[in-house]
Formats: structure tokens, sequence, C-alpha cells
């Protein structure tokens, strides 16, 4: 309620800032309500040209206009201090208003008279801040570009993808964390420090987007499971949580333990907690929406009780037998478009049975089907996934893989939640962690805020995110629900693509908007 106060006072603010402009400059007052109108009237009274109507129509681009007009119209009323300038980019809603009230101002037509030119300095300090300003609004309110850093969505998404992503699609959220610098997520390049303050923070808030989180939307959220991190695994690999289940929490809070992938043990590091939207940001399909129920059999997913087409690009493991003789595997599989990672990974787990390579790799059923068909391949055969005890909710009793996996059910916001339990564990992250209440179990008995319950009223929604990339994909098998306050947007459109393994550009993904 109080940003929708604030977005109504910004634009009415604005409104009637310029209707006592325009009256203050000769124009007839009313033509400031009139939409698109006043926006032709506005740019004439600044001096401009008829290139800045096209501009006003351009998504993005039109936000660098709005704030070029103000400040412009500061300037045909000979306003041209720094701080002036700088008031009138930032809450130009107040500024108008009291350019038009003032008694200090009067307007000049810069048809009759240019306004006067700043020095060179002053020229380039204003051009900064202003795009700085444009440039975060953009990046909050509009879109912002996301690299593919990791194969969990290939093939649909490939490493080195750039991506635009559409935070107007679900409505863009308020920035939650004000004092951070510009352009930063949570670390400054190259220093590694932290970019921003984690006091103070704002309420979570949505502006009305122009559609839903749908089944199959390629979705950018904050990492749910990212709120503590380990400093020795900012990126998420290695998350806080399975730390504590693997090492328990006194030797995880010490800072000094230490991890063993199989090649030597790795500083843990120390945890941090980080604000909702300075959270690692991910991309994962929705496969799963509010309300209903999920579950995996034999690879394939099911809702309600209904199979659901798998992505067409999704990726699961196999197992390849290469005759030694023919061939080299890495030609082929180049070849397919099987990354170099995946390669190697490939070649780590390869085992010989009679004299027979066998490589195990993450392929589409198509470039399985085309490796079957070569002269150079004996057999190619679908691997299952074993069952992994850190799946979610990594709870004793409930042993799962990413192929068999659930049922489990997906909250709504307004939901009842008949609580036991058998079932807390899938839900407790939900009520403690997600929706900022404190659960106790005592005698059997379940006490939420310290009242004895069996059921719960969920308060947002939630969501089930996962990887095309079905075997090599850390998603909510592995972490759970996605809550809405944590999504920040959809992806869009592929505006770059770089093949890292090839050193070239892929030409054929440049402005690809299906995924």
């Amino acid at each position: 309620m109080l940003y929708n106060i604030f977005l109504a006072i910004y634009v009415l603010g604005t409104v009637v800032g310029l209707w006592f402009v325009f009256k203050k400059a000769g124009v007839a007052p009313w033509k400031a309500v009139v939409p698109v109108y006043n926006i032709v009237v506005w740019v004439r009274l600044c001096g401009k040209s008829w290139r800045w109507y096209i501009y006003m129509l351009v998504p993005a681009v039109n936000v660098f206009c709005f704030l070029l007009l103000v400040q412009e119209t500061a300037r045909v009323f000979r306003r041209y201090s720094f701080w002036e300038q700088l008031l009138a980019a930032l809450v130009p809603f107040g500024y108008l208003p009291w350019l038009g009230l003032s008694g200090k101002t009067a307007y000049v037509d810069p048809k009759v008279e240019r306004p006067s030119k700043v020095s060179e300095g002053r020229d380039w300090l204003d051009a900064i801040v202003f795009a700085l300003i444009a440039a975060v609004i953009i990046r909050g309110f509009v879109f912002e570009l996301y690299q593919i850093p990791s194969s969990s969505m290939e093939k649909s998404m490939l490493v080195g993808d750039r991506l635009m992503v559409s935070k107007m699609a679900y409505g863009p959220r308020v920035i939650m964390t004000p004092l951070s610098l510009p352009l930063m997520h949570n670390t400054v390049p190259l220093i590694g420090c932290k970019s921003y303050l984690k006091w103070p923070q704002l309420p979570y808030h949505r502006f009305p987007g122009y559609t839903k989180v749908k089944r199959y939307d390629a979705v950018v959220f904050n990492f749910p499971a990212g709120d503590t991190i380990l400093t020795g695994f900012a990126d998420g690999k290695y998350t806080y949580y399975q730390a504590i289940a693997d090492l328990g929490r006194e030797a995880v809070w010490s800072g000094n333990a230490t991890v063993d992938f199989g090649y030597g043990p790795l500083p843990v590091g120390h945890p941090e907690v980080r604000p909702l939207d300075k959270r690692e940001n991910y991309i994962k399909r929705c496969i799963g929406l509010p309300g209903e129920t999920l579950e995996i059999r034999d690879h394939v997913v099911y809702i309600d009780g209904k199979a659901i087409e798998t992505p067409a690009e999704a990726q699961t493991t196999y197992a390849v037998a290469f005759d030694p003789i023919q061939t080299r595997p890495q030609v082929p599989l180049d070849e397919l478009g099987v990354s170099y990672e995946d390669i190697a990974g490939g070649l780590q787990t390869a085992e010989h049975v009679g004299g027979v390579n066998y490589m195990v790799l993450p392929l589409t059923v198509p470039m399985a089907r085309r490796l079957e068909q070569r002269y150079d391949v004996l057999g190619v055969k679908a691997v299952d996934s074993p069952t992994d005890p850190m799946l979610y909710p990594n709870a004793e009793g409930t042993p799962q893989s990413v192929d068999n996996y659930g049922p489990v059910h997906i909250p709504a916001k307004g939901e009842v939640l008949k609580l036991t339990l058998r079932n807390l564990p899938m839900y407790r992250r939900v009520i403690e962690a997600y929706e900022g209440n404190s659960i106790e179990v005592k005698d059997s008995v379940i006490y939420i805020n310290g009242q004895a319950t069996s059921e719960y009223t969920v308060r947002q929604n939630y969501y089930w995110m996962m990887g095309d990339n079905r075997h090599h994909s850390q998603d909510s098998r592995y972490w759970g629900y996605v809550p809405e306050d944590h999504i920040a947007g959809k992806a869009k459109v592929i505006l770059w693509s770089w093949d890292k393994d090839h050193k070239k550009m892929r030409w054929g993904r440049l402005f690809k908007g299906k995924f």
C-alpha cells in the first residue's frame, strides 16, 4: 500500500508540476493532463526535435528521455546548478511543482535565447550522474542483462548466453536494499567486498506486471537457499544448509571447517547472511505452480497425477560405449555440441569393461539417437540417478532420487496447510524462513509462534523450478520451493552468445526468444 501511494504521488506530482510549468510558460495548463499530448507539448516547450516523440515510445529509452526532459525543463527556466539538476532527475514529482510555483523562476523560450553552456567538466559530471540514475531505474524496474554461468539449463540455454530479463513481465519489485553501489549485485568486482549495507531494509512490494508465472517459463530468481552463504562457496555450489547437514552447525560456525569432494580439503569459510534481493541470481524453468501436486516417476514429471511434456532440449545422463579402435570420443561429441566441460567430466567418469570405453554424459534425446547411429559407437544407454540424501527436505526416512521424487504439494497464497509431524519438514522452511514465523515441536505437538496448531495459512505463492539439464542441476529438488518474493524476472531474448570452447560467436542464437 505504501509503495502504491508513493507511485501515485510520483505520477500526480509530475502532472501537477507540468500544469504550473505550462501555465508559467504561457501554455494552456489543461494540456498537462492529456496523456500523450502533454508529452508533445512538453517536448516543444523544451525546444527539442520531433525525434523525441519516437524516443518516448521506446521502452527503457523513454526512461532516459523523461529524466532528460525534466532536466531540460530546469534549463529553460535558467536553473543550472548541479544540485537542482540532480533534484530534477531524482524527485521530478517535487521539483516540477516548485519550478512552476516559485516566484524566482521565469520561462525563456529556447528558440529565442539558447540556454547557457556549462563547463566541459560539469557537462561530464551531469552526464555520468544522469546515466547512473537512469541505469539504476531501468535495471531495477524495466530489464536486466543476465549471463548463463553453468550448464544447468542446457541445451535450452548455453553457457555464454547473455539474456535480457524482463522485470516488467511479472511486475517489478521495489528495491529492498537501497544503500548499495549502483549496477553491482552483491560484491564489488576485483575487490570482492560487499557492495551494499544491510540496513535499512525496505519491505517487499511488487507492482503489477503484464503476465503471471506460467509453466515452462524461464524464470530468474534469488537463490532461496542463499539467505545464508559460505564465504568459501559464495557461488552456492555448496550451500550453508548442506554444510550444516554434513559437518554440523558448530563446525560450520567455527569458520575453520573444510570439506573434501575427492580432490583435497577445501575451506568452507564463514557463514554470511544476505538480504533477499542480494542473494545470487539463478535461472530455471518453472515446472510446478501454486496449489499443484508434483511427482517425478522415471524421469517424467506428473502434475496432479497427469504427465506433462518434457522440454524438447532437456538433457539426462547416458552411458555411451565408444569403439576404442575406431574413434576418439572428443571428435563426435564436439560435432554434437557437447561442451568441453561435459566431455572432461565424461572422461573422468569413464569405465573400461572388456576393452570398451563407457563415458557418462548429459545428452538430449536427439543427441543420444544420433550417437546410436554412428559406426564407431557400440551402444547408448540411459542412466538412472541414484538415491540422494541431499534432496529436499533432507529429512530422515525420505530416500529419493532426481528421477523419482515426491509427491510434493506446492503451497498457494491463502491456502490452509494441514500440518503433521510427517509433512512438517516439507513446509518448515516456508513457515520459518520465507514467512518469518517460529516453529517448535513439543510432545508431538506443533507450535507456531508459541501457539499449538495443526494448520497454517500461506501468505504468498510458491513455485517449483527445475533445470533442463535434469541430472546436473541444483534446483527445487535440492532446496525446495521458490517464494514469489524471490522472483526477479522472465528471460525474454538472447542478445549475445559466446562459445568459450571454440572462442567464437554463436550467431544462430542471437535474438532467440523461445527457450
